[in-house]
């Protein structure tokens, strides 16, 4: 298989890099919610950062496979100070916007040079999105929904049966 073009090579690491922020931005998220005794909120977190090292990993083996040492940019240290609840939320909804937008730059690379395998690769990730997407928004309106401590606590206690299928298998 040929090796990817300097293109694709630099999109695909992109987007990985993106995802490695995104990760860290999530385990942040997950200890300011921890520090703040919103368990459910932080085990959710903790879950998505994992989710999005995996999804990193993915696209660096993608390189490798294809002969590419892949270059593993650096990233910014995250956010980890939020006023309330309502800004994890947000956060996380811009972050899975912000993914998508990458995903979606990294795949019109794909195709303009005609690279079959990382078109395949970045679909998954393209379908994967509507789920992240879909879990976010939920999440968001979920919160801002919660008006009052009880509501909030009721959210954080329930949260993953509450995102349910939206957020289960990303």
């Amino acid at each position: 298989m040929p090796v990817p073009s300097t293109k694709v090579i630099a999109a695909l690491e992109k987007q990985a890099d993106h995802e490695l922020l995104a990760s860290q931005n999530y385990l942040a998220m997950s200890y300011w919610c921890e520090v703040h005794h919103h368990t459910g909120f932080a085990g959710f977190f903790k879950k998505q950062a994992g989710e999005e090292l995996a999804h990193a990993n993915k696209i660096l083996k993608h390189l490798a496979d294809r002969d590419v040492v892949p270059k593993i940019g650096a990233v910014a240290a995250p956010a980890g100070n939020f006023k309330a609840l309502i800004e994890t939320a947000q956060a996380a909804f811009d972050f899975e916007r912000a993914n998508t937008a990458g995903i979606h730059a990294a795949y019109e690379v794909a195709v303009a040079e005609k690279d079959y395998p990382a078109q395949v690769l970045l679909h998954w990730f393209i379908s994967e999105q509507v789920e992240e997407e879909a879990w976010s928004d939920k999440l968001l309106v979920k919160t801002r929904e919660a008006g009052c401590a009880g509501a909030l606590m009721n959210l954080d206690r329930h949260l993953e049966k509450i995102l349910g299928g939206d957020a289960a298998g990303s």
